[in-house]
């Protein structure tokens, strides 16, 4: 198995796009190759204690970058040799099986459905990541799509029942339409429609929809995949981590007041465990779901445990196929919305 990794993306980078890359190299096993400026990754690695390209790992050298400035729209054009664009080519190509970055989110959207494109069949690509509640949650979309169609909110549930599937090993993954109430006829008319046709594919058996699920039981483990147009799952994706932020200081604040506090702290040490699982560099980043092949937006901010984290999740989807799965069931997806349209 061989990952590609754009070694330029990220507020970090090379540095800790490097270090994560070679650590992980030698624990999991896995090639890599390091897409940027050869002469900045080689620097990167030598302060680390490598002279030498370990076993497994390769440059392709890319002098361009795309910062967090370009414009989505154009970086294909623009940046034909940044190490995003060249890294996507070369998955493209079969160089590699999955793809990673931690740079320009909407850059590496447009530019993974122009170059490694989507699943025929699919109409948009969304982003799912794993959200660590209860046995595990995905939310799809989270923001790869600001303007949602109801057919669009259809497959994100098709599309994350398969997913969830492979990455929560659920049989039956329960299936949510994030929404202002339960109520069936709750929501604008996008989520109205959307809930109509998710209950359909239920009822056929496709998925197993749940109904809607409003953002404070999200955290309740109500549900496997909550599904979501990609600007309202994007704001209750940051406003679960500015929450876990926020109650993070306040408990240490708590912790911290004094001695018999600390000592307090000291006997729930084990807290750490908390601590770790809510951590998103022990997930790694959102997989890019609806495209070929395995593409994951690690975070901006991703230090080597991070991008240790989305290495790891990057193998998973290649060994799960989850990619075959969606695109085993885009006829029952596509059958659904023709079934509607012909009402």
């Amino acid at each position: 198995m061989k990952i590609i990794i754009d070694a330029m993306g990220g507020d970090y980078a090379p540095e800790q796009i490097v270090l994560g890359a070679l650590q992980s190299a030698k624990e999991f096993g896995v090639e890599i190759i390091l897409v940027g400026r050869g002469e900045d990754i080689l620097a990167s690695m030598k302060r680390h204690g490598w002279d030498t390209l370990p076993s497994g790992v390769e440059i392709a050298n890319a002098e361009d970058v795309v910062d967090m400035h370009a414009d989505p729209a154009e970086v294909v054009r623009q940046h034909k040799g940044s190490s995003m664009v060249l890294g996507l080519k070369m998955l493209a190509d079969g160089a590699g099986d999955a793809f990673i970055s931690a740079g320009n989110t909407g850059a590496l959207l447009s530019a993974a459905t122009l170059l490694v494109k989507r699943i025929r069949g699919i109409r948009r690509a969304a982003f799912a990541p794993l959200l660590p509640l209860g046995n595990g949650c995905i939310l799809i979309d989270a923001g790869a799509n600001t303007e949602c169609t109801p057919e669009f909110l259809l497959q994100f549930g098709c599309m994350g029942s398969l997913y969830a599937k492979k990455a929560l090993k659920k049989e039956n993954p329960r299936v949510a339409l994030l929404n202002n109430g339960e109520e069936d006829t709750k929501g604008d008319p996008l989520h109205k429609e959307a809930y109509q046709l998710l209950k359909a594919a239920g009822e056929k058996g496709i998925i197993n929809f749940v109904g809607n699920i409003e953002g404070r039981d999200v955290p309740a483990d109500r549900a496997d995949v909550v599904v979501a147009d990609g600007f309202s799952g994007n704001v209750l994706l940051k406003t679960m981590e500015g929450t876990a932020i926020y109650m993070g200081g306040l408990i240490k604040e708590m912790f911290y007041r004094n001695l018999f506090s600390k000592l307090g702290a000291l006997l729930c040490k084990k807290g750490e465990a908390i601590k770790k699982r809510m951590d998103y560099r022990e997930i790694g980043g959102s997989m890019l779901v609806g495209i070929t092949k395995p593409v994951i937006k690690a975070h901006g901010s991703s230090d080597a445990l991070a991008v240790r984290g989305a290495i790891r999740q990057a193998m998973n989807a290649v060994e799960s196929g989850f990619c075959d799965d969606i695109r085993d069931n885009i006829a029952a997806m596509t059958l659904l919305r023709e079934e509607k349209h012909a009402q």
